[in-house]
Formats: structure tokens, sequence, C-alpha cells
């Protein structure tokens, strides 16, 4: 009897989920992604790609192929959306899956994207960037989205 009742206050106690606390390299890339979803929300350009690196080597995979540079980036982001337009660029957000730091100044960030539209419709995927600490903060080195 003892052993029941034991079992039963056991499965009636509170149960805690322990939360990992998010590193400050992290919060800081979470902060780029969250700026750069407003940047898009905002049909800012400019904004939207002032998460990617200057470098030249900067890189996006699209399912069309390689697309390298942050200026042949925005010529494409210009030439296959509206971004003028709320109703076909749509919502866009962000949420983490997996952060990994790589070594001090680089990291892996792995996370959904959500595009939602005023007609109801809503379009989700996958996102995997290798970040790099820049002088101005961490940009995105290597884009592969999906």
């Amino acid at each position: 009897m003892r052993r029941l009742l034991l079992t039963l206050a056991l499965l009636a106690a509170p149960t805690f989920a322990w939360a990992v606390e998010s590193s400050p390299q992290q919060r800081a890339v979470e902060a780029v992604m969250a700026d750069s979803a407003k940047g898009w929300n905002a049909g800012d350009v400019v904004r939207f790609m002032a998460a990617y690196s200057e470098a030249p080597e900067t890189s996006f995979v699209t399912e069309e192929g390689l697309v390298r540079g942050k200026a042949a980036m925005i010529a494409r982001y210009n030439a296959k959306y509206n971004l003028a337009d709320p109703a076909k660029r749509g919502v866009l957000s962000f949420q983490s899956v997996d952060f990994r730091l790589l070594d001090a100044a680089h990291a892996l960030y792995i996370g959904q994207w959500s595009l939602t539209y005023p007609d109801g419709k809503s379009a989700k995927g996958y996102t995997s960037l290798v970040m790099a600490l820049e002088k101005d903060g961490w940009r995105i080195v290597a884009d592969h989205s999906s």
C-alpha cells in the first residue's frame, strides 16, 4: 500500500521543464535574424539583407543553384519577390531549431522560416546558416534555405 501511495504521490507531483538558457552569442544571432525579418516585413530589402556579410564569397544556395555576393542576392530577391506588395511578400518569422558555436567567431544557426499571407495561406521551410562574427556583429556568410 505504501508503494502504491508513493507512486500516486510521484505521479501527482508537479513536473518541471528545465529550459536550457541560450548563450549570449545565440541571442545576438537571433536578434540579427529578427531584425532581418522586420526588414522583410517592412518591404525593405536593404534591412532584410543587412544580416548578410559584405564579403564577396558570401553564398546563398537556392533551388536554382549557388548565388554569390550580397549584390547578386539582392538582385535575385528583387527579381523573384515583390517586396513592395505586402500581399505578395507575406510576413516572415524565424524560429530557432539549433545553434552551435563552431569556434569563437563562427556559428551554425538552423531555423525554421515561416511566411504567412493576408489571404490565410502560408509557407514554411528550414534554413541552415553559417554566421561569422564581424566588426559590426554576426553576419551570414553561407545560407542554404529550403
